[in-house]
């Protein structure tokens, strides 16, 4: 017998598909361990803490607030701190910000009167905004990043503190400058990586009236809304240069198989976000150069010091 012609091929099947293209999916990216602002929060407990043993109001007082329990730990007089505090004196001498003490060159204090409170209350407030801001950043940026930004937000709100005090009459202390600073920053973060966000309009105009409660806040008495809104300025530059995120559909190299060609390949960062980038960082440099140099020409009257908080 002959053997059976071949079958001829499927004319609708077609061409065999191609060969799969190879898959690379890039790993979830896994949150910092946030661990600088539980330490930052240590430290202003420590540091409120040790004002209130070198207060030691019992020595200068009879009408101290809980004496029987604190003992040399207990608060000045309601008529001398609302706040549940020490007194003005050791606050300056511990380095709170005066200007006319930074002007005779303690320009340590610009940063100093960022770790000390007012009391207890105004410990209390700046404290559960710190957790409440700074543990999310800290977990998506890293320790490096919000503790540059913290310091930095916190020397601009004492520079602008400085400046607007031409009369020389404030005793100033509080972290409630760098505490803004982390506020501004998350507006800025919020519009450099805008195209990586789902409900955009929602999530800006949450953050704006979160900030505007909070700067509200500073038209108080007593309160420093100066320092409040120079850290929320250094902060929003600053976030610009700190916060940049990539831009949706980036692959990092590391993560592409050998071989591989991505024909389209995206880059990094969009060309506004360089922008922002380069132009926020002049800014703050520039602002920066120009408050410490106008805070080194003025001089300031001395008057009677009268204490305020950040």
């Amino acid at each position: 017998m002959g053997k059976r012609p071949p079958i001829p091929p499927d004319i609708e099947r077609g061409s065999p598909p191609p060969p799969a293209r190879p898959q690379f999916r890039p790993p979830i990216p896994v949150p910092w361990f946030a661990w600088l602002v539980p330490v930052i929060l240590t430290a202003n407990i420590i540091t409120f803490a040790t004002t209130m043993y070198l207060n030691d109001c019992p020595a200068r007082s009879d009408e101290c607030l809980l004496f029987d329990i604190l003992g040399r730990l207990s608060f000045q007089p309601i008529k001398e701190n609302m706040l549940l505090g020490p007194s003005i004196p050791t606050l300056r001498k511990l380095g709170a910000l005066e200007r006319k003490l930074v002007e005779e060159g303690e320009k340590w204090r610009l940063v100093s009167c960022i770790w000390l409170h007012g009391g207890l209350l105004h410990l209390m407030a700046n404290m559960i905004s710190l957790l409440c801001i700074g543990m999310r950043l800290e977990q998506e940026f890293g320790f490096l990043r919000i503790g540059a930004l913290y310091v930095i937000s916190g020397l601009g709100g004492s520079l602008m503190s400085c400046l607007t005090d031409s009369r020389g009459e404030r005793v100033s202390v509080g972290a409630s400058g760098a505490l803004f600073g982390l506020l501004g920053a998350m507006l800025s973060e919020l519009i450099t990586n805008w195209t990586i966000y789902e409900n955009k309009c929602t999530a800006l105009m949450t953050l704006i009236l979160i900030i505007a409660l909070n700067l509200s806040v500073g038209f108080l008495p007593r309160v420093d809304n100066s320092a409040h809104f120079g850290g929320f300025l250094a902060g929003f530059f600053l976030g610009f240069v700190l916060l940049l995120r990539p831009q949706y559909g980036y692959v990092n190299p590391k993560y592409i198989p050998p071989g591989y060609d991505m024909k389209h390949k995206k880059p990094k960062h969009k060309c506004y976000q360089h922008v922002l980038k380069f132009t926020s960082l002049a800014i703050l440099l520039a602002g920066f150069i120009a408050a410490y140099a106008k805070l080194l020409r003025e001089h300031t009257v001395e008057t009677v010091p009268l204490r305020e908080f950040n």
